[in-house]
């Protein structure tokens, strides 16, 4: 029997949290073509007969510009050293740049964890030449020869080759979690996490990145979930944007995040949003706290 953990690292908008559900066959973290949509670590556990992997999504690793990006770059950082491998996610569809090589310098280099480096998005070059040029970009920020597995993360295009690669890393152990167990999350954090989804979709520039979700009440009953969240956002004229004419974006940010939730409880949802101002909270530590964006260190 194998048993391990896997983290999962990269550059924003690799494809992390889209790897994971492909692999898993199901969606359990959020996934858009926008910066810092995965803000803290998530586990996917993915369980058959002979093995039991622990998949670690984490934050896109970037230069942070506050408190919040901070934390996102510790999400990354501390899920590594507990680690029995890590998959350095890379966009093989352009050549290594200076994030990719930060992220070699800085949290690979010295590491005694194998490292396997999946490069992804290669779906969307045709020249095969520079796809191998690509490839030997981020093979030379290594200092050692490193496995490579080309993968899509869209379409699943050699998910296997990918997952026999990461069975032979892993140590022997027993089963950590039981076999219908998918991910650790409560229903308040998916319930955060897929309001916060449904606002990425459907705003744009700054709003994406200044909004925390919170769920105040989550009531469970036979025949209905009633839930009540607050959206936070940093100023007045975000707010206005969010809710939207006569009510009208908060209306499809809370019919759409209802809908997906009731697929998820597979029973009724009522969903109730409100908006509100929290001025720079992104850059305050008890605000931070309050929405869970505090990384525990050992």
């Amino acid at each position: 029997m194998k048993c391990g953990f896997v983290s999962i690292i990269g550059r924003p908008n690799v494809g992390k949290s889209t790897l994971l559900n492909q692999i898993l066959g199901q969606k359990i973290v959020i996934a858009t073509d926008k910066a810092q949509t995965t803000r803290k670590r998530i586990k996917g556990i993915l369980s058959e007969k002979d093995y039991q992997i622990i998949f670690v999504d984490t934050p896109g690793v970037h230069r942070p510009l506050n408190k919040l990006g901070e934390f996102l770059l510790d999400e990354a950082k501390i899920s590594v050293p507990d680690a029995d491998l890590v998959l350095f996610l890379v966009d093989g569809s352009e050549p290594a740049g200076k994030g990719d090589k930060w992220i070699v310098e800085n949290i690979l280099k010295n590491i005694q964890i194998p490292v396997i480096l999946v490069m992804n998005k290669l779906d969307k070059l045709k020249n095969i030449q520079k796809v191998e040029e690509n490839l030997i970009s981020y093979k030379t920020l290594f200092e050692y020869n490193v496995p490579i597995v080309r993968i899509s993360a869209k379409t699943g295009r050699n998910k296997d080759t990918l997952l026999s690669n990461i069975i032979k890393k892993l140590p022997d152990g027993e089963k950590l979690y039981p076999d219908d167990v998918v991910t650790e999350e409560s229903m308040r954090s998916v319930t955060e996490e897929i309001i916060r989804e449904k606002i990425l979709i459907n705003t744009q520039d700054e709003i994406p990145h200044s909004v925390a979700i919170k769920v105040n009440q989550y009531e469970e009953k036979d025949d209905i979930d009633k839930i009540y969240a607050a959206i936070y956002c940093e100023t007045k004229s975000q707010k206005g944007i969010l809710i939207g004419k006569g009510g009208s974006l908060l209306k499809i940010i809370g019919t759409q995040a209802r809908e997906e939730l009731e697929k998820i409880v597979e029973k009724k949802v009522f969903l109730g949003l409100e908006v509100k101002v929290e001025k720079n909270w992104r850059k305050k530590d008890n605000l931070l706290k309050e929405f869970g964006y505090i990384t525990e260190k050992e």
